[in-house]
Parts: C-alpha cells; structure tokens; sequence
C-alpha cells in the first residue's frame, strides 16, 4: 500500500490495528496530549504530504472529546498537505439526531458532518447509518458499509426452518428483510413509539412469530429499552427463542446483562464497530469483527476501485 497513511485516534485503537493487520500497512503514532486549560493538541507523527490518509475513529462516548479529537487530526492532516483525507467511522453516534421532532432542537447528525467537512474530511466510510436520511448530511462522498452479510454468515449453517427475522419497529424492516433474504426466512416488525430516550412502546408486532425461533435485527443497542419491551409482546405471542443480533453492541447502562439475563434469550451477537466497555462480557455474547470488511472498504478507495459491490445486496 504505497503512498498511504493510517491514523487512529483514542476511540478504538485496537480494531485500527486490526485493520491495519488486514491491509498489511502500517498504523501510524497519534500523540494527543492535554493542556492545562484542558485543551486538546494533536500531532500526527507520520509523513502526509501528499499522501491518501485515512483517520479511523468510531464517534463513541466520550462522544465529544472523540469528536474534537477527530477534527484535530482533520486540520493536522490538511495542514501537512495530504492528497486526500477519509474518516473511517465505523459509528457515528449523532446519526440518531436525524429529524426534528420537537420545537427549538438541533439537528446534530447534520451539523456534526457539516464540522467534519469544515475541519478537512473529502470522503466519509461509515458503518450502519442510523437512518438513510444521514447519508444526504454530508456534502462530501460517503461510502456506508453494512454487517449484514458478517452478521447473517454467523447464523448459516444452523436449522432455520422454524425461524423468523424480526425488525423492532417499521424504520429498520428493509435491512431486516434484506437480512431475512440472506437466511432464507420470513421477516416481521414491530409496531414502535418512542416517547423518551429510555421510554418506548411496541403496540403489535406485524407478522407470524408463534412458536418461532425469532432472531431480532436491530443497528444499534444502546440502553435496550426498545428490546426489552419488544420481548415482552414476543412472550405473549408465544415465541420459542430469542437471538439478539446488532451492528452496534454499545450496550450503556448494564444493557448486556439485562439483556443476557432473560431466559428466553439465546444468544447476543454484535460486531466491533464499537470497544466493549471494560468489564462489560456476558457468557451469551459473541463478537464479530468488521475489520476485513472495513480493511477491503480502504484497498478499493485507494485504488479507485468501487466499494458498492460491498454492499450493493444490503
């Protein structure tokens, strides 16, 4: 890989490495340091003229200071004369801020990839858009990749003839039935309403799931509100087991556990788009890793190869 530069910032240094490991080019030294005042200072310590430079950082909590961090290393690569600058976002966590739903709020996917632009991004890998209207916030190209097909790989092989995807609510059933086709089974949704954060309601689940071996397809689990209550109307139409499958395991406020700890629940598959708080394991959990996928993402857009046949069926 001649004329590439590879950075990471602190989100998540390991799938970097894991990354870099699959493209067989180097990760390249990030000195962050803090000031007294408590501001940020980046230096990338790698040549970048002219080269094709890629900043790998998932936008997770701390979400503002891996934001900042992010912007940093943007201006340090344009000030040092890179040929091109791409974010390799595996999440981006504003996404979900994609609509206005309520009076006087921020749209803050759209101003956040307005900043990205601003402080130096030409192209944008992204990672499972919250929504596709996300994909229009940015005014530079963006590739969004898809786990669906590492995702669906981890469940082949196994009896599916009793089993039914389901989507938690109407917004995420095109993923869930392309990730249904995958399988070669049928696809149901549930009806949702989010009133809060952590307060949302399921009022039917749309589709035959009696008796089922149900595999819930969700991007992201965050608090796992949505999934709990999704359970609930599960048990009453009498569904016979539950895998929990996501893109995004961010699983906050002891979600895994909760989640894990529900009998009916089989089995929680996530990818690595995300680092696993520390201490945060459960024995129902399996992890997959994006790092081939987002390495193979990188080789085609430094050679000007096209990325869609990536995702072109998710």
């Amino acid at each position: 890989m001649r004329d590439i530069a590879v950075f990471s910032g602190s989100a998540h240094p390991e799938l970097a490495a894991e990354i870099c490991a699959q493209l067989g080019a180097a990760l390249n030294p990030v000195r962050i340091q803090r000031f007294a005042n408590d501001c940020l200072e980046v230096q990338l310590q790698a040549n970048c003229r002219e080269h094709d430079v890629f900043l790998i950082q998932p936008i997770v909590p701390p979400v503002q200071e891996h934001l900042v961090e992010l912007f940093l290393m943007l201006d340090a690569a344009r000030g040092a004369s890179a040929a091109r600058t791409t974010v390799v976002m595996p999440h981006y966590a504003y996404a979900r801020s994609d609509k206005k739903d309520a009076p006087r709020i921020s749209i803050g996917g759209r101003l956040m990839a307005d900043l990205l632009t601003t402080a130096g991004a030409n192209r944008v890998l992204a990672m499972t858009l919250h929504s596709p209207q996300v994909h229009g916030f940015f005014s530079v190209p963006v590739d969004q990749l898809h786990a669906l097909r590492e995702l669906a790989a981890h469940f082949q092989g196994r009896d599916l003839s009793n089993t039914v995807v389901v989507s938690p609510d109407l917004g995420n059933a095109k993923p869930a039935s392309a990730f249904a086709r995958m399988l070669g089974v049928p696809v149901a949704a549930g009806a949702k309403q989010r009133f809060a954060d952590d307060k949302v309601t399921i009022t039917a689940i749309i589709g035959a799931v009696e008796g089922r071996d149900i595999i819930v397809l969700d991007d992201e689990i965050a608090k796992g509100s949505t999934l709990i209550e999704l359970m609930e109307r599960l048990r009453e139409r009498d569904a016979r087991s539950i895998s929990i499958a996501c893109t995004h395991g961010l699983f906050a406020d002891d979600a895994l556990r909760r989640l894990g700890d529900q009998p009916d629940v089989e089995e929680i598959v996530c990818t690595n788009t995300v680092p696993l708080a520390n201490g945060t394991t459960h024995p129902k959990l399996t992890v997959l890793s994006v790092a081939p996928l987002l390495a193979e993402a990188i080789r085609r857009i430094h050679n000007g190869e096209s990325v869609s046949a990536l995702f072109h069926d998710a």
